[in-house]
């Protein structure tokens, strides 16, 4: 499935779009669609993901408070949520917090006076996405009891919506039954939406642009770093899906009744 053909809605009309246009978040998408398990697509309108809320527009928030949008899920670490909490009044926000390590990593390089190239920056990007398997599991096993508690709609973030967010939505379509294909595909698609903020571009001017382009972009080879460790340390998806995030026969039942259309 190309991007063209992710952005489409059920049976390819375009009618319910994926990419949803804001003007205080460029990466909130729906995702919904997606063909699950038996064949059934993923429900619309019920799960988002997003880069962060805080800087959204009045129109903004009337658009999500239209689309019913209740609860929040938001990934960032402590300092990144401080100067920019979520702007919808009425959702009821869940603190999921994954500090952003690779900063720290470049900063610690930069410090020392080595100048950060792209396969640096490729590097720590890859050191990030083992850490989502091997230190941070307990907060997308958050997400999934979340999602599990009731069907209101919810939104998952986190800075830009590519990472931390990015792992989450794959974790989520692949217990839905989602392929592989679809899921980079979807993953990918930060690459297309995400904008890098006017100030974060500013703060981070000292930088290389080539490491620049990688630390905010997605690349297939991220992701793969997080399942590699799946596979080293679980033996495979399935293992970690019910070991590690509670997703056994009955929850994952549960979950693809709530979240998969009726057939």
């Amino acid at each position: 499935m190309t991007p063209d053909a992710a952005d489409r809605g059920p049976n390819g009309q375009s009618a319910l779009n994926r990419h949803i246009a804001l003007d205080g978040a460029s990466n909130f998408r729906d995702l919904g669609g997606y063909s699950g398990l038996g064949g059934r697509a993923v429900r619309w309108r019920r799960i988002f993901r997003s880069d962060h809320l805080g800087n959204l527009t009045a129109g903004d928030i009337r658009l999500l408070e239209q689309l019913g949008v209740a609860r929040v899920c938001d990934f960032r670490g402590i300092d990144e949520r401080s100067g920019s909490a979520c702007a919808l009044p009425w959702a009821e926000v869940h603190s999921l917090a994954i500090e952003p390590t690779v900063v720290q990593g470049i900063r610690d390089r930069v410090d020392a006076g080595h100048r950060l190239t792209a396969a640096d920056t490729v590097g720590l990007m890859q050191d990030t996405y083992r850490a989502f398997v091997r230190a941070n599991t307990e907060r997308f096993g958050s997400l999934f009891d979340l999602l599990l508690t009731d069907d209101q709609p919810l939104v998952f973030h986190c800075t830009a919506g590519k990472d931390r967010t990015g792992f989450a939505a794959a974790l989520l379509l692949l217990a839905l039954g989602v392929s592989r294909e679809s899921v980079v595909q979807d993953y990918l698609l930060s690459n297309v939406h995400y904008r890098l903020p006017p100030s974060i571009r500013a703060a981070q001017a000292h930088l290389p642009a080539e490491a620049m382009e990688v630390l905010w972009t997605v690349q297939p080879d991220f992701l793969d770093s997080a399942f590699w460790v799946i596979d080293a340390d679980y033996g495979g998806l399935e293992t970690y899906l019910t070991r590690r995030l509670g997703l056994g026969p009955a929850a994952r039942g549960r979950l693809i009744e709530r979240y998969l259309v009726s057939r």
